[in-house]
Formats: C-alpha cells, structure tokens, sequence
C-alpha cells in the first residue's frame, strides 16, 4: 500500500491498492503435469490467505549458467501448456520474452510480459512488448542502481504502455553474491514506479559453477523486510520438489513454505496499514 495510483496490471489484480498480488510459479516450464499441479496450488493458496494471484513460469530459460543446463521443452510446446494451466484455473499468466519477435506470440497466452533481468536495458524488446498491450513486469538487472530503471521504465511508457511494474531482485555484490537494497522501493516509488519484490531470485549466489546457487535459508527475513520496506507486492518461486527442480533448484521454496511466508506477509501488512491508520506511506512523512 503505496501512495502511488492503484493499477490493474491483469484482470482483477491491482497493485498499489489494499491488497499484496503475488506472482508464483515454478522458475520454468518443465512439463504439463508440474505446471497445472503447481497452478492448482497456487490457486488455492491464494483462496486460503486471500491473495490476488498471477502463475508465472518461464518457457524457455535462454539465460542459464551453462550451455547443458536444461533451457525449454519448446517455445510452442511451452505456451500451450501456460495456455492450458489459465484455462484450469483462471489464474493471469505471468512469462518471460527473451527476444522482440516473440512478444506478439507470448501475448496470446500471457497477462504480463516479463522483461528479464540481464535484458532490462533492451530498448527494441521493451517496446516491443509496450506494443502489444500487455502489462511489463521489467526486472531490474542486477547491475542496475534504483535510480537507473526509471530510464528503461520511461522506454516502455514512451512506447504506449502505462500497466507496467518494476521487480527489485537484488544487486551484485563482488563475486557470487548479490545485496537488496531496501531504500529501493521507496526510491522508485517517488518516481512514481510500482515495485515487486523477487523472493526467490534475490537468493541466488550468480555464477561460480555450471549452475547459479542460493541460499534459501534467508527467503522468510528478506521477504519480511521488503514488505516492511513497502513493497507493494511479491513474486516467489514454488516447486513441489525443488531439490530436483531442472532449474533454481536452490532458492525455489515447497508450496507450504511459501504460504507459511505469503501469510506472515499478510499479518505484516495488516500491522502497518493499522499503524498508519490504513495509509502505509504516512510513516515515512
């Protein structure tokens, strides 16, 4: 709960209003059975604590640390089976475009196009994706400082896209390790930028092997953190294995751990919004 105007970013899901959406799904599209078993569940978490929900998964992961690392069952194959999973269970679908000439295709299926991290400074794939008229979700790269994303922010926008969203997922900090600055939400805030906070991705240890790892361990105390620091909503891997999940396997949490967390964030919320009186940007005037 921001000062910020509210914004539908998928339909009956809004972002800076009294509620905290939240973006969850497995890291990738591995098959149809995981992708519709962890949709399902994610329908049903968000019923549970009543929480705005959009499923995200990726269908190709075109950024892995290693060449044989697992990317895509297939750009098709993928789509249709995201196509299938909000059929199920009516949930926004949330994607990934890696390239300009898929943005038109992906858009078919998703709700949110997702402009990766290392990709967020891509002018031809933002616009690209401002032209179908799909909400961005613009990952703030990791070498990214608060204050340089409104500039790839204002591409978008220049582009025709108003429904778009920035996610904070940590910043690189020397080697294999990356720091979340909590300033970061009130920074773009007063530029006037909705943020999300990624959970599972600021747990990431980048590079040092032929797979990225991360450090699960500290999922609940930053995502607690961000919440408290004003973040106005969260995006969190689920995997109902996630030791052999074929991507993330480090940093995805099993769908009960990620509501014990999405329900402590509730309670968060509940205690600032009442200690403010119901406006949680009163505190810091």
């Amino acid at each position: 709960m921001s000062l910020l105007p509210k914004l539908e970013i998928a339909d009956g899901v809004w972002i800076c209003g009294d509620d905290l959406p939240v973006i969850a799904g497995p890291c990738a599209v591995e098959n149809e059975q995981l992708v519709l078993e962890v949709a399902t569940e994610v329908r049903a978490i968000g019923e549970r604590l009543g929480l705005p929900m959009i499923f995200k998964a990726s269908f190709d992961k075109a950024n892995r640390s290693s060449y044989d690392s697992f990317r895509s069952i297939g750009f098709r194959p993928a789509l249709d089976i995201l196509r299938r999973a909000k059929e199920a269970t009516g949930l926004p679908i949330l994607t990934d475009v890696h390239e300009p000439n898929q943005c038109e295709t992906v858009a078919e299926v998703a709700d949110i196009l997702q402009i990766p991290a290392f990709l967020c400074r891509q002018t031809d794939l933002i616009t690209a994706a401002a032209a179908t008229g799909r909400t961005i979700n613009l990952k703030k790269g990791q070498f990214m400082a608060p204050d340089d994303a409104p500039r790839a922010v204002e591409k978008a926008r220049k582009a025709g896209c108003e429904r778009i969203f920035v996610t904070e997922r940590g910043y690189t900090f020397g080697y294999h390790n990356l720091v979340v600055d909590m300033r970061s939400f009130e920074m773009l805030h007063q530029e006037g930028i909705p943020v999300v906070f990624d959970v599972t991705h600021s747990l990431q240890l980048p590079g040092g092997g032929k797979q990225t790892g991360g450090a699960r361990q500290y999922a609940e105390p930053l995502a607690r953190a961000a919440v408290a620091a004003g973040a106005d909503g969260v995006f969190v891997e689920i995997h109902p294995d996630p030791e052999h999940a074929l991507s993330d396997a480090t940093t995805q949490l099993p769908p009960r751990r990620a509501e014990r967390l999405l329900a402590s964030l509730v309670a968060i919320r509940q205690t600032l919004a009442g200690a403010s009186g119901g406006d949680l940007a009163a505190s810091s005037s």
